[in-house]
């Protein structure tokens, strides 16, 4: 199972919120890349980039960031937040990016994302399947879509995705364990690589997702407060 910190920018520095409520902003480095080299220098190879202010401007803003941190360090990193545009997708790509996530513009705008998939590959594009009580939410989780969570994964299934970043809206930076039962559900229903995202607080929570068949795990906050320290994850890896 893959090992994912989560880096999120709001401003140029790295911060988490928890829920998405941009109201609980809490900065806990002003050098988002000396976090990175530190993830890097435990033995972690993948990071997930999310640009905060893109998500709430609904164009990508902090391209410098991703840019600093794809050249300082050799991190797989997957990016996103506010690729409405296929120039922000490429400048997303040509700053470093490897994979970029699709989460709002998959639901606004299904047509072009499955044009993306068939340009740039599977392998390139994931899709955000970010939930509340199931329901996919949009516009920096201000907005709800309707959409069951399953539903909208199957609907990219059909269509070739084969990686999903699932958020649980509700546990996101509250350290109350991940939604393991619904983890399980969509992977007996799906046939997708999931990355769980949301909860995570502890290494027997990370234990529990990869017993579960999770392709990957997004930690956050639970590294930040030192809840689970960078060496546990590295003997984890």
């Amino acid at each position: 199972m893959k090992i994912i910190p989560a880096i999120d920018i709001i401003d140029g520095k790295c911060v988490r919120l928890s829920k998405g409520d941009y109201g609980t902003k809490k900065i806990y480095n002003e050098n988002p890349v000396e976090v990175a080299r530190e993830f890097e220098s435990y033995g972690i190879r993948y990071l997930h980039l999310i640009d905060l202010d893109g998500a709430k401007s609904k164009h990508i803003v902090n391209q410098k960031v991703l840019e600093r941190i794809a050249n300082e360090t050799s991190l797989t990193i997957d990016f996103g937040g506010g690729l409405k545009t296929l120039q922000d997708i490429e400048t997303a790509f040509d700053s470093g990016a490897s994979q970029i996530t699709i989460g709002s513009i998959a639901v606004q705008d299904p047509g072009f994302c499955f044009q993306l998939i068939e340009t740039y590959g599977p392998e390139k594009i994931i899709l955000g399947a970010d939930f509340e009580n199931r329901k996919i939410k949009t516009s920096g989780w201000l907005e709800e879509s309707g959409s069951d969570v399953i539903d909208f994964i199957l609907q990219y299934r059909e269509k070739g995705i084969e990686n999903v970043i699932c958020t649980d809206i509700a546990k996101d930076g509250m350290l109350q364990g991940a939604s393991g039962e619904l983890y399980s559900e969509i992977l007996s229903r799906t046939e997708i690589n999931l990355v769980a995202s949301g909860g995570i607080s502890c290494m027997e929570d990370l234990y529990q997702m990869k017993e579960i068949g999770c392709f990957g795990t997004i930690i956050g906050k639970a590294i930040y407060e030192g809840k689970i320290l960078l060496k546990q994850l590295q003997d984890f890896i």
